[in-house]
């Protein structure tokens, strides 16, 4: 792959051609929309549930909870709004950088009811700076197009997904509801895989008006053909990897992810066990028998890899994911998602946690990209082969720790979001990224090889 800075999107809308009511609007309902996730799942448990730490790898909730406000705070009121600091005296206990995850529930955290006092008192005058706010193309880059607004929506919704990680680990009985997303018999049968032709594409974007400083900018990029799943592997292709041994072979793990295995016992993804013959799983407080017809979910970018290697395959590169995912060749652009530039949909993704699971291979046949792939975007996200690095002509924007600090070999990059991403944290050009240990994300995969 090669890459040099393009401005190929400009056919995608900015933004910029809203007047300022339409972007005020836009912005007031990214922020209801996350707030109102957000009070459904802090609401659905008691006290002790949102102040236990269910996993060292997870903050207490009252955490997330107090940190959404706080963020909303220091990026709405102080650097936007130009307001006094409410409570100066917690931001540190609400920087994510200065605190682990083990370590918060040690720190003097505001209780639930103090903790939810304190964002709806920052989200009141947030929506008095939005009022205010001169939102068109032109003033200060945090206000353009609304992109301060789009930032803290697109963080909360951020700590929501997170914050549904830990209602799956957290034991107990279920609290969290939701209807069943398209079963087997909805999903559409479909070759194996897809042959995605060589060439340029334009990866990334120049316009995205909230799109993140790590998806900027806009850049050419040279990909040689190769062949794609047109769905993510499925939870019955990868148990025909563990029954055939695949946790027990060396040959097929990278040595760190071999490392892994046989230090902590693993023998399938995890929340999965075997009872009476049977493979079963765990999920939201409820144990169900493991479904041959979904993308399989919650395994490490160790444990994708080696199910590549085992299958043959290999794991896609983050420009071949989103060449498949994006390039239109009748039109010679990349599109904003799989279908086109319309926002997501029920018909075309599984996104929101409108479902709490993904939907079986196959489904949202609207939603398919022009290289026939389906399911690129909803569902799970997957690993691919990219380290997390900058674009060509990336510049770290409104600050460094967001993106630039995790640059490096460190974290792999998973792209399209799962059944459990808002869609206004989610596009054709949004990168996510983590360690290739993690396997508590919602996170699953699919393969490709040379053409």
């Amino acid at each position: 792959m090669t890459g040099t800075a393009d401005t190929g999107d400009t056919s995608i809308p900015t933004g910029l051609e809203l007047d300022a009511e339409a972007l005020r609007s836009r912005a007031l309902s990214a922020l209801l929309t996350a707030r109102e996730r957000t009070a459904l799942l802090t609401d659905s448990v008691d006290d002790h549930d949102l102040t236990a730490q269910h996993s060292p790898l997870m903050s207490p909730l009252v955490w997330d909870l107090a940190h959404i406000g706080n963020q909303e705070e220091l990026w709405l009121l102080r650097a936007l709004g130009g307001r006094e600091a409410l409570r100066p005296e917690i931001d540190g206990l609400y920087d994510a950088f200065e605190h682990p995850r083990a370590s918060r529930p040690s720190l003097p955290l505001l209780p639930p009811a103090e903790a939810r006092g304190y964002a709806a008192d920052v989200r009141g005058r947030a929506l008095d700076v939005l009022d205010a706010a001169s939102l068109g193309g032109g003033g200060r880059p945090l206000e353009r197009a609304g992109f301060a607004f789009g930032m803290i929506a697109q963080h909360e919704q951020q700590h929501d997904e997170t914050m549904l990680i830990t209602h799956q680990l957290r034991r107990g009985p279920a609290v969290l509801h939701a209807p069943e997303p398209p079963g087997p018999a909805d999903a559409v049968p479909l070759p194996a895989e897809v042959l995605v032709p060589g060439g340029p594409f334009t990866m990334g974007t120049s316009t995205e008006p909230w799109a993140l400083d790590n998806e900027r900018p806009a850049h050419r990029c040279e990909v040689a053909a190769f062949h794609l799943d047109t769905a993510p592997v499925t939870c019955g292709a990868y148990r025909r990897f563990v029954e055939d041994g695949g946790y027990t072979d060396a040959r097929w793990w990278a040595p760190a992810g071999w490392a892994m295995v046989r230090e902590h016992g693993l023998s399938a993804p995890l929340f999965w066990h075997r009872d009476a013959g049977q493979w079963l799983r765990r999920r939201f407080g409820v144990t169900e028998p493991v479904p041959d017809d979904e993308p399989v979910l919650h395994v490490s970018w160790y444990e994708a890899d080696a199910y590549a290697r085992w299958a043959g395959r290999r794991l896609p590169t983050e420009p071949e994911w989103e060449k498949a995912a994006r390039h239109d060749p009748v039109a010679g652009r990349s599109r904003r998602y799989p279908w086109g530039d319309e926002d997501p949909t029920p018909e075309r993704a599984n996104l929101g946690q409108r479902h709490l699971r993904p939907a079986a291979a196959g489904a949202y046949a609207a939603g398919r990209s022009p290289s026939g792939a389906g399911q690129l975007i909803g569902d799970v996200w997957e690993w691919t082969s990219s380290d997390f690095l900058p674009y060509p002509g990336f510049a770290p924007f409104p600050y460094r720790e967001y993106s630039e600090v995790f640059f490096g070999p460190e974290h792999k990059v998973l792209r399209g979001g799962s059944f459990a991403v808002d869609p206004v944290a989610c596009r054709g050009t949004f990168r996510n990224w983590d360690l290739p240990v993690r396997r508590q994300i919602f996170a699953g995969f699919r393969t490709a090889r040379d053409a």
